[in-house]
């Protein structure tokens, strides 16, 4: 689970919607191998208890950042969360998390993901509703 530039982080299962969608089941071995490559712990800024953690996420840029950034600040276990692009040309983003204690910084990155994919899928259900009612 680790290499030299860090762990990675275990992606959360499929939902059950994604999973119906491909029916043959191709490709899904190759969809989760590129999913464990998108996000890494960097261990240099990580703790030993696990309330604090940066985290790198390749071929991300401000429009997640900034709307994970929120979501996970929402969490009242979170003392602080912080992105930065480190530079224009390169092509990842990095994610800083800080916790109470109560919960790990991983812990926090997961509910962040899985609480902005829930609010994303409720924007997407009102405007095809709306769009159908059109």
């Amino acid at each position: 689970m680790s290499d030299s530039e860090g762990a990675v982080v275990e992606p959360q299962a499929r939902r059950e919607s994604a999973a119906d969608d491909d029916d043959d089941g191709e490709g899904d071995e190759e969809e989760e191998e590129l999913d464990r490559e998108k996000v890494k712990i960097l261990p240099e800024a990580t703790t030993e208890d696990g309330t604090c953690a940066s985290f790198q996420i390749l071929n991300e840029d401000h429009t997640l950042g900034n709307a994970l950034r929120y979501v996970i600040m929402k969490n009242p276990e979170v003392e602080f969360c912080g992105y930065s692009i480190p530079h224009p040309s390169e092509n990842w983003l990095n994610v800083r998390i800080q916790t109470y204690g109560k919960i790990t910084a991983v812990d926090a990155f997961k509910k962040g993901l899985g609480d902005l994919m829930d609010m994303c899928d409720v924007v997407e259900d009102v405007f095809t509703q709306r769009i159908r009612e059109m």
